[in-house]
């Protein structure tokens, strides 16, 4: 089975929430998750960040149903790490 363990992307997102408030609301979605978020760019309504997220496993779906809930919009998927592993492993 696949597993997503990495992922980078760029985020448009409004100032509020502010970037804290925006991280602890992913890391929030599951236990495991681990959020870096970096301030790329910022103009007067909004934010271009670089979020970086590692996990056993990660649901792409259920973090970008997040980040659109709190007004951002993903610009791209720029890295992704994911493994292949045998249902032994998973267990």
């Amino acid at each position: 089975m696949e597993r997503v363990k990495r992922l980078v992307l760029d985020v448009l997102k409004p100032h509020n929430p502010n970037p804290l408030e925006f991280a602890r609301a992913l890391v929030s979605l599951c236990v495991g998750y681990e959020v870096r978020l970096v301030v790329d760019e910022m103009d007067e309504n909004t934010e271009s960040i670089i979020l970086e997220i590692s996990a056993h496993d990660i649901d792409y779906e259920l973090i970008a149903e997040k980040i659109k809930e709190m007004g951002g919009s993903i610009h791209s998927i720029d890295e992704v790490e994911v493994v292949n592993t045998s249902k032994d492993e998973e267990e």
